[in-house]
């Protein structure tokens, strides 16, 4: 399950739901993983402390897009980021994820192959460095 505020076909319309208010039910839903959307999000730890409360922990793990995946986005940039948020969430159930800019509706042709393969690449050795940061590579 992925929810991500304001990457609905160009419109930020779910920005108007709190993650405190959406999380909790989201959470009810029998889907093994979960791929929160962090990235835009201006208070970070206090996401990650709703995600923490109200995460199944009887399903696979939770992960947190918690960066935006740019096309010029920097791997060290991601890696902090993912570092930083694994003394606020469980460090074995916190994850990355790419963000809505992938072009993800059939019609939407704005993202290169270049720039989708250069967003992947910058989120793996991003991961891969939040990993050895956080003593777990």
């Amino acid at each position: 399950m992925h929810t991500c505020p304001g990457g609905d076909m160009d419109s930020t319309h779910s920005l108007d739901v709190d993650y405190a208010e959406l999380l909790p039910m989201l959470f009810e839903l029998k889907a093994g993983t979960f791929y929160i959307q962090l990235a835009s999000e201006p208070d970070r730890p206090r996401v990650l402390s709703i995600i923490k409360e109200h995460a199944p922990p009887d399903r696979a793990s939770s992960s947190a897009s918690l960066t935006r995946s740019t096309p010029g986005s920097r791997p060290q940039r991601r890696s902090g980021t993912v570092s930083s948020s694994g003394g606020l969430y469980p460090v074995d159930r916190l994850g990355t994820c790419d963000d809505c800019g992938f072009s993800p509706f059939g019609d939407d042709t704005s993202t290169s192959r270049e720039t989708a393969f250069a967003k992947i690449r910058a989120r793996v050795e991003g991961t891969q460095l939040a990993a050895e940061e956080l003593g777990i590579a």
